[in-house]
């Protein structure tokens, strides 16, 4: 099913494509109040949410979609709601490895996942990575190397950012791995998006440079 057949809202705009966006908040109320519309309304329509949260953070999560309306047990036992934590997805064995996580989103957002006629509405929480690594260049490759084996018409993939966690220039690279972007609530194009194969090549310049890029973590 395309997102054009059944536009979506998400961050105060309509979306009628393929979207994966970065969504950078400094807060949780800040990141609920922006993300609880579009789950909710996934929620109405019957289709699958799949979120990856952080282990500590599973239950305050599942509360926040029940003080919402979320009949969250329900959800969860009839596989419209699937809450992955860290340790199942990004960090599986006690370590981030590119590949197998694009692997495994991959898997997760097959629209064989879905119901019939209905859509995966996927957000994750990126806080994980710094760390899994303090330098920040795998998370950005990873962000990049996953733009190019997404499917045309993908699911949306919403990646949330905890502001206070990362480093202005690691922000700034994470912003242009992403075509779409939620920046104070709103939902826009990314105009400083670059393609993969640009990014992935600048990335190994500056390796070959030998520059090294400020920590993730603060």
């Amino acid at each position: 099913m395309r997102i054009s057949d059944n536009p979506v809202h998400l961050a105060g705009k309509p979306l009628n494509h393929a979207c994966h966006a970065c969504a950078f908040f400094h807060t949780d109320e800040e990141k609920y109040r922006v993300l609880l519309p579009f789950i909710l309304e996934g929620v109405e329509r019957g289709d699958l949410a799949t979120h990856i949260v952080n282990p500590a953070q599973r239950a305050a999560h599942l509360a926040r979609l029940a003080q919402a309306g979320v009949d969250t047990d329900a959800a969860q036992a009839q596989g419209q709601l699937a809450v992955y934590t860290w340790d199942e997805t990004y960090l599986q064995d006690g370590r981030f490895d590119q590949q197998r996580m694009i692997a495994t989103l991959l898997a997760l957002i097959a629209p064989t996942n879905a119901p019939p006629g209905k859509i995966s509405r996927n957000i994750a929480d990126m806080a994980w990575s710094p760390g899994a690594r303090p330098e920040g260049y795998e998370i950005v490759e990873y962000e990049a190397r996953l733009n190019q084996v997404l499917p045309d018409y993908h699911h949306p993939i919403v990646c949330t950012y905890d502001l206070t966690h990362f480093s202005a220039d690691v922000v700034i690279d994470i912003l242009r791995t992403h075509p779409m972007v939620i920046i104070g609530g709103i939902l826009q194009e990314n105009p400083f998006f670059v393609p993969p194969a640009a990014m992935l090549k600048e990335l190994d310049a500056r390796r070959l440079a030998g520059a090294t890029p400020a920590s993730a973590a603060r």
